[in-house]
């Protein structure tokens, strides 16, 4: 039986993401904390692609309330990786993302877990219904098991 969140196929949306030489730790491989950022990045970079999001100016913006990441294999620099996002639960002001760290070419992941923004107005971060044009870009990307 295939794990559904370690495949490449269960993911929807890629980003090249190149590690850096400042991204290895001490025991040569990238160290856990940077698997975050990539998930982010991921998230993010779909969110202005597909859905508009202007990070500087828009008036409704994700702020990260949950994360979990479960490592398989290590990666490090120099690598590209690519970072697999797909939408597991929209609600009214929330999103949670499936997302996936895969060596470039590999099927299995290397690590992957769940990202969770909840749109929040930038002015007052009270939290508010996630924009329509947005909306539409997450429901692009959902995926079921």
């Amino acid at each position: 039986m295939v794990d559904f969140n370690t495949g490449r196929e269960h993911y929807v949306y890629f980003n090249a993401i190149a590690t850096r030489w400042i991204d290895n730790d001490v025991y040569g491989h990238v160290n856990n904390a940077l698997y975050y950022t990539y998930f982010d990045t991921v998230c993010n970079a779909y969110l202005m692609e597909a859905g508009g999001l202007d990070i500087q100016s828009s008036p409704v913006v994700g702020f990260i309330v949950a994360s979990s990441c479960q490592y398989l294999s290590p990666v490090k620099f120099p690598m590209v990786l690519d970072a697999g996002m797909r939408v597991n639960r929209i609600g009214n002001r929330s999103v949670e993302y499936g997302v996936a760290i895969f060596k470039q070419g590999e099927r299995d992941a290397s690590a992957f877990g769940t990202f969770t923004h909840v749109f929040v107005n930038r002015s007052t971060g009270k939290a508010v219904a996630i924009p329509e044009t947005i909306l539409s870009a997450l429901q692009r990307v959902v995926k079921q098991p």
